[in-house]
């Protein structure tokens, strides 16, 4: 992915109606903006201008700070969404179709960052979830799901430090992202989820 990616994405939204782009990805798009919803906040999406504004404080801390995989994921997000239910099965990053090679190396997901910061702090790891939108979920010890795009959730998973065993992270995602996103996007919003919560 590079700018060009970017540039690419934004040529295939404008190529297409907005109003098709609206339906099939789920999000409203008024005054020539798009709004998508991600992590509990909204943003302004402009094919026109090429410009993505939060409409929130919160949400300008987004854009600022992890705007590679934000701008990444919302754009082709626009592209690739078909309005795709979810399905309610889960599936590890490495039970993706070719996950177990890709998320690796420089696209291994930061899950230890998430275990060595919540890892005696479950009050913490749901309340940082919680202000991104997320609800909790019964898996682990602590789970959230969040948001980072309209149909698309990503469940963090927390087992919290005892005696016998260190903390541990883990990420699973629904498995209709693999039919809608390729890996590589879907990285940039498992990317997303995690900074977001550390």
């Amino acid at each position: 992915m590079s700018h060009t990616g970017l540039k690419t994405a934004w040529e295939k939204i404008r190529e297409t109606s907005s109003g098709e782009v609206s339906k099939a990805a789920g999000i409203p798009y008024e005054a020539g903006a798009f709004i998508f919803r991600s992590l509990g906040t909204d943003f302004l999406i402009r094919p026109e201008t090429e410009n993505i504004k939060a409409a929130s404080p919160q949400g300008e801390a987004i854009v600022t700070k992890f705007a590679y995989f934000f701008d990444h994921l919302s754009l082709w997000w626009l592209v690739y969404a078909k309005g795709v239910p979810s399905t309610g099965r889960l599936l590890k990053p490495e039970d993706l179709n070719g996950g177990a090679a890709f998320f690796r190396g420089s696209h291994t997901l930061p899950l230890e960052a998430i275990s060595r910061r919540y890892g005696t702090d479950k009050e913490g790891f749901f309340k940082k979830g919680a202000a991104l939108g997320g609800e909790r979920c019964d898996y682990a010890d602590a789970c959230v799901k969040l948001m980072p795009a309209p149909g698309l959730p990503i469940y963090i998973l927390l087992w919290l430090e005892d005696e016998e065993f260190p903390a541990k992270a883990g990420i699973l995602f629904d498995s209709s992202v693999g039919i809608i996103l390729p890996l590589d996007i879907t990285w940039c919003a498992a990317m997303l989820c995690l900074l977001a919560m550390l």
